[in-house]
C-alpha cells in the first residue's frame, strides 16, 4: 500500500475531518449561540467560513437576529465589520449591581476626547490635541484602558502614529447598536472646526455622556487642560 493510499483511507475513516468541512445550516439559533461563546467580535466573513455557507446568508441571519433580539436583554452590535452580542441598556442597572461594578464615570477631557474620536476616526493623536489645544496623551492612554476606544492600525504618515477609533466598549456605553446611530452634527460646531479638516465633533455627545454619568468624580487632580479629571483618580486607585 503506497503512502498515498493510506493517508486517503486515513482521511476517509477521519469522521471529524469530514465534519470539519461539512456545511452547517446557519440558522437564527446557532448564529446567537456562535457569538454568545465568541470571546471577541467576529467579522461576517469568519461566520460565513465557519458555516460554510456565503456572505448574503450571514447578512440575512443577523437581519432576523436584530430583529429578534430588540425586546430581550440582549443586543447585536454592528460596528463596520465586528460583530457581537451586549446586554441591552435597560438591563444595565441590575447587571451593575449583580458583578458590583458602577458605571464608568469619565471627566470631561475624556468626554471632549471621545467624541473627537466617534466623529473623526480613524484619527490620530496628533489630530486631536490639534483640536483640542492641549496635550491628550494621557486622555488617550486612560481611553484605551477603559476600551471605549482602540487602535484600528497605523497612519501612513510620517513616523506612522497609530490610528483611533471607537470600541465596542463605547456602544454599548451610549446604548448604540452602531454608529450610524450617533446624534447629527451641529451646524455651528461643524463651521467653527471646519479648518481642522475632516469630519468635526458635535456637543450633543458631550451632553448626552453627562447625562449618563450625572456627575463625573472629581478629586482635585487635573487634566492638561486644567478641568478636574476623575479618571486620574481611577488610575491611582488601580495602580
Amino acid at each position: 500500500m503506497t503512502d498515498e493510499t493510506v493517508a486517503t483511507t486515513a482521511e476517509v475513516a477521519d469522521p471529524a475531518a469530514e465534519d470539519a468541512r461539512a456545511p452547517i445550516e446557519l440558522t437564527e439559533a446557532a448564529l446567537e449561540a456562535l457569538l454568545f461563546v465568541a470571546e471577541r467580535p467576529l467579522s461576517r466573513r469568519e461566520i460565513a467560513t465557519l458555516a460554510g455557507t456565503d456572505r448574503e446568508t450571514v447578512d440575512e441571519r443577523l437581519g432576523d437576529l436584530e430583529v429578534s433580539l430588540q425586546k430581550r436583554g440582549i443586543r447585536l452590535l454592528i460596528d463596520d465589520d465586528r460583530i457581537e452580542l451586549a446586554t441591552a441598556p435597560e438591563g444595565g442597572a441590575l447587571v451593575a449591581r449583580y458583578v458590583g461594578a458602577e458605571a464608568i464615570r469619565l471627566s470631561p477631557a475624556s468626554l471632549e476626547t471621545l467624541a473627537i474620536v466617534a466623529y473623526r476616526q480613524p484619527v490620530t493623536r496628533a489630530a486631536i490635541e490639534r483640536i483640542r489645544g492641549v496635550d491628550s496623551d494621557y486622555t488617550v492612554r486612560t481611553l484605551l484602558h477603559r476600551r471605549l476606544i482602540v487602535e484600528l492600525g497605523r497612519s501612513p504618515a510620517p513616523g506612522r502614529p497609530f490610528l483611533y477609533g471607537t470600541g465596542f466598549e463605547f456602544l454599548e456605553r451610549f446604548a448604540l447598536t452602531s454608529l450610524d446611530e450617533l446624534p447629527p452634527l451641529d451646524v455651528d460646531v461643524a463651521a467653527r472646526l471646519a479648518e481642522e479638516g475632516g469630519e468635526p465633533i458635535t456637543e450633543r455627545l458631550f451632553d448626552a455622556a453627562r447625562d449618563a454619568d450625572d456627575a463625573p468624580d472629581v478629586d482635585g487632580t487635573r487634566d492638561t487642560d486644567g478641568a478636574p479629571d476623575a479618571d486620574a483618580a481611577d488610575a491611582r486607585s488601580s495602580a
